[in-house]
């Protein structure tokens, strides 16, 4: 604001000075709408490139849509069975491209068409089935007006529906919010819209629980659950579902990241990974992406520490990847003799405990191809070291220390003198010679659970933990993209750290999903599954 002239001091020195002020607050201003211009640009120039991100995708959804439809019309003739199979690697690619997008159930807009022109022929949502049985909620407002305290009288409602899953049974639930008005003032009061773990979707917590679980459990894609739920008279699209699994996934990395966060301050854990084909488009094959898991389970040795395992996806099985996701810990690490580990003990931080299993696997397959009397005795004398163990799991560390000071070193010993005077006796080039050597090289890892009662005969613990991405991998063929394997990773990390805990993981999941769309994010510890156990109702030991 300008003051008058005639309030302006007469003085030159005192009028330039002002002048100067005044232009020192126009400079600033002129700056900082400059750099709120660039920042608005910045933004728009983002939000443009995830338009035509997403814009590509649907065209490319098309695009596979179109040969899926091609390829079933394909019934008949020699080369049917091929066609099926590739039907199968498209739908399951459609999936992965369609977890991308956005996560709405709404159609989506038209990409080409101007803002201001008006929908045409714009494809309304299917409604909810009438032969569904309905729950009605009704959340109604506080009685008292909140301007001046007089009774709210009812003047209408807004009722909305969302399809839940409960266990056998599809059933629509309907949120009734009464509209009240008070009559003394015209105050309209009501409820506000329960939040939901995906906004504006029709699916309630069960109904994600229940397909994120048939998928990544029950090792069901997508396309198969849509062709199941048909039958039942259900009309959920693949895409539809597959949408649902990227919002869950976004919805609980911070629990996932809680979980990993919990399994590295272990002081033991397990290690192993798995391949996952994942779909290359440019080369029009797949490539071998890796799973890799971290389990921290102490129970064995007597410990009262909740189990959790740790899933990461990894597009290349590089050593540097397992040397990221175990930066921060300190410790024990059981796993089998993958050279790209042997990056993690250099800095003697972490110490390598190596696998039994693995050992004995190597004879085993000897014996089995050749009826080997040398690797019969090997499988004879690692049995009885299996035997002492089976005498102190579950017993505290330094009881199980002990016992196996007594029992499973002498044991050790002969087994190590056996392996050397018999590797003379053998070809160096024999499989013989390359089972034993197996073993006498990695000796120090192998025997390191006789110092350590905290440390496992073998790494079973990780085995386990990939058995259901190994059945899922027989089923899904491939995932249709690195980002497909990330959610798998996230999946499985939550899934398979309630079943250690005894929980059924459909009952958790849905636990979960009912609460941390409003829940606090530095308190999401409280929704880990050793910690809600006591909310649900139905854990494993109960269901079974």
């Amino acid at each position: 604001m300008h003051a008058p002239i005639d309030q302006l001091p007469d003085d030159v020195q005192t009028l330039k000075r002002l002048l100067i002020e005044r232009n020192e607050q126009f400079e600033a201003q002129r700056v900082a709408f400059e750099s709120q211009r660039k920042e608005i640009e910045t933004k728009r120039l983002e939000i443009e490139a995830k338009r035509i991100e997403v814009i590509e995708a649907r065209l490319l959804i098309e695009k596979l849509k179109l040969q899926i439809a091609r390829y079933k019309r394909i019934q008949f003739g020699h080369k049917s069975e091929r066609h099926d199979e590739h039907v199968a690697q498209l739908e399951l690619l459609v999936e992965e491209l369609e977890a991308n997008l956005p996560a709405t159930d709404e159609p989506a807009k038209d990409a080409f068409k101007p803002e201001d022109e008006p929908a045409k022929d714009k494809p309304a949502r299917r409604p909810l089935p009438d032969h569904l049985p309905r729950t009605t909620q009704e959340h109604a407002p506080a009685c008292g007006c909140p301007a001046c305290g007089a009774t709210l009288k009812r003047m209408g409602e807004d009722v909305s529906e969302y399809l839940e899953f409960v266990p056998e049974h599809f059933k629509v639930i309907r949120t009734v919010r009464p509209k009240m008005s008070c009559p003394k003032c015209s105050t309209v009061v009501q409820a506000p819209m329960p939040s939901r773990p995906i906004p504006k979707s029709i699916a309630g917590p069960g109904l994600l629980a229940h397909v994120i679980v048939s998928k990544f459990v029950d090792h069901l894609p997508f396309y198969r659950q849509s062709e199941i739920y048909a039958r039942q008279g259900i009309d959920l699209d693949r895409s539809t579902m597959a949408g649902w699994g990227g919002g869950v996934t976004d919805l609980v990395m911070p629990l996932v990241d809680c979980v990993g966060r919990y399994v590295v301050a272990g002081g033991k854990i397990h290690g192993d990974d798995t391949t996952v084909p994942v779909l290359d488009p440019g080369r029009g094959k797949t490539k071998k992406g890796r799973l890799w898991v971290y389990v921290r389970d102490d129970r064995p040795a007597g410990s009262v520490d909740p189990p959790a395992a740790w899933y990461r996806y990894t597009p290349t099985r590089e050593g540097a990847h397992p040397m990221a996701h175990l930066a921060k810990f300190k410790g024990v690490l059981q796993a089998d003799a993958f050279a790209g580990f042997n990056g993690l003990y250099e800095s003697g931080a972490i110490q390598e405990a190596a696998c039994w299993a693995h050992a004995r696997r190597k004879f085993y397959d000897l014996y089995d191809h050749s009826k080997s009397p040398i690797a019969a005795e090997a499988l004879d004398r690692i049995r009885e070291l299996y035997a002492v163990e089976d005498q102190v799991r579950g017993k505290p560390p330094d009881q199980r220390k002990a016992f196996r000071k007594e029992h499973a070193a002498p044991l050790l010993k002969g087994l190590r003198q056996w392996l050397g005077a018999t590797l003379l006796a053998v070809s160096a080039k024999s499989e013989t010679a390359r089972a034993i050597n197996y073993s006498l090289k990695l000796w120090d890892a192998l025997t390191r659970y006789l110092e350590d009662g905290r440390i496992e005969i073998d790494n079973n613990a990780a085995e386990r933990a990939l058995r259901g991405p190994v059945l899922s991998r027989k089923n899904f063929l491939f995932a249709g993209a690195d980002s497909g394997g990330e959610r798998a990773a996230a999946m499985y990390t939550l899934l398979e750290t309630a079943k250690l805990n005894g929980l059924n993981p459909e009952a958790y999941l849905c636990h979960v999903l009912e609460r941390i769309a409003d829940h606090p994010i530095n308190r999401i510890d409280e929704l880990l599954p050793w910690n809600g156990a006591a909310q649900l109702e139905n854990p494993l030991a109960q269901a079974a």
